[in-house]
């Protein structure tokens, strides 16, 4: 199901003195949803990006000492 699927309430838009849509209302839920979703989506493209660079992985606590001895 798409986000515009999922919303419950309509769609609101303020306009300017000409009639052109300038802006979106929606409730507090639905722009907490869209966050997450984008935060989702983040995370899938940083996976992908680090997945393409062809990099081999190390674990977390192995880069966590990498860059603490790079401050040095």
């Amino acid at each position: 199901m798409s986000y515009g699927e999922a919303m419950k309430e309509p769609t609101q838009f303020l306009v300017n003195e000409k009639g052109e849509k300038v802006a979106v209302v929606i409730g507090v839920q639905e722009y907490e949803k869209l966050l997450e979703q984008l935060e989702e989506l983040e995370d899938i493209r940083a996976f992908d990006e680090a997945e393409a660079s062809g990099e081999t992985p190390i674990p977390f606590d192995q880069a966590v000492a990498q860059i603490k001895r790079s401050r040095k």
